[in-house]
C-alpha cells in the first residue's frame, strides 16, 4: 500500500471526525446534524474534485491566488453561516468549548508533513514547521479539552494560550506554503517546492481540514470573548453600590 493512499485514508477518517464532532456540537435536532454534515461533506466531495482535476495547480490551473481562494472562502461562508442562522448562532454559544478544542486532536497527523519531507516531497521550511505544528497543537489539545471540560471558566487562560498558538501554526503553515510554492508569490526556492499541496490528496489539508479547523479556533475565540465579557458585566453589576 503506498504512502498517497495511506495519507488519503487518514485525511479521509480525519475529515470524516470533524464533521461528526461538528455536526453533532452544532445540530440541535437530528435533522440539523444531517443537514450539517451533508453540507460539509459536500465541500468535501467539491475539495477532492477539485484535487482530482488539478484546477488550483500551478502549471495549469489557478495557482496560488485560487488556493487562498479555497482556504479563505469556505472560513467566510461559515461564520456568516453560522452567525445568520438562529439555530446555529444558539448552538455556538452552547457547544461545549471542550468539542471545539477537542476536535482538534486530528492535527496529530501532522506527522505527514514530516513523513513527505523525509521522502524529498516538501520543502524545508514549510513541511518542518507545518509538521511540528501541527503535532503539539493536536496532542495538546486532548489536555486542554479536558481541562476546559472540568475547570470551566478557571481553564480559559490555558485555552486562550493553546488557541492562540494552534491558529497561528495555521497561518504560518500555509503562508510558507504559499511562499514555497511556484508563483508570483513564490520567495523560497527549495526544491522540490509545495506544489503537491494542490493536488490529490494533499489538497484535502489546505482545502478542507486547514479551514475547518481554522473556523475551530475562530469560534474559541468568540466564546472566550463572550465569556470574558459576560463576567465583566456580572463583576460590575455586584460592585456598583445600591441606589436610594
Amino acid at each position: 500500500m503506498n504512502f498517497d493512499l495511506i495519507a488519503s485514508i487518514e485525511m479521509t477518517a480525519s475529515a470524516a471526525v470533524a464533521v461528526a464532532v461538528l455536526a453533532i456540537g452544532f445540530g440541535e435536532t437530528v435533522s440539523t446534524r444531517i443537514r450539517i454534515a451533508t453540507g460539509l461533506s459536500v465541500w468535501f466531495a467539491l475539495v477532492t474534485l477539485m484535487a482530482t482535476t488539478e484546477v488550483l495547480h500551478y502549471e495549469h490551473g489557478l495557482g496560488v491566488p485560487g488556493l487562498g481562494i479555497a482556504v479563505l472562502l469556505p472560513i467566510a461562508i461559515l461564520g456568516i453561516g453560522v452567525f445568520r442562522s438562529p439555530s446555529l448562532y444558539r448552538a455556538l454559544r452552547t457547544i461545549p468549548l471542550s468539542m471545539l478544542v477537542g476536535v482538534n486532536v486530528i492535527r496529530a497527523f501532522g506527522v505527514t508533513f514530516l513523513l513527505l519531507y523525509a521522502a524529498g516531497r516538501l520543502p524545508a521550511p514549510f513541511a518542518p514547521v507545518a509538521g511540528w505544528g501541527d503535532i503539539l497543537v493536536g496532542l495538546f489539545a486532548v489536555p486542554v479539552a479536558w481541562l476546559a471540560y472540568k475547570k470551566g471558566s478557571a481553564a480559559h487562560s490555558t485555552v486562550w494560550i493553546w488557541n492562540i498558538v494552534g491558529l497561528l501554526d495555521l497561518i504560518a503553515a500555509v503562508g510558507l506554503g504559499v511562499i514555497s510554492s511556484p508563483g508570483p508569490l513564490q520567495l523560497i526556492f527549495a526544491e522540490p517546492g509545495s506544489g503537491i499541496m494542490t493536488t490529490l490528496p494533499w489538497l484535502l489539508i489546505p482545502g478542507f481540514l486547514v479551514p475547518l479547523l481554522a473556523a475551530t479556533h475562530l469560534a474559541v475565540f468568540y466564546r472566550l470573548n463572550t465569556a470574558a465579557a459576560s463576567e465583566h458585566h456580572n463583576r460590575l453589576t455586584h460592585e456598583r453600590p445600591a441606589t436610594i
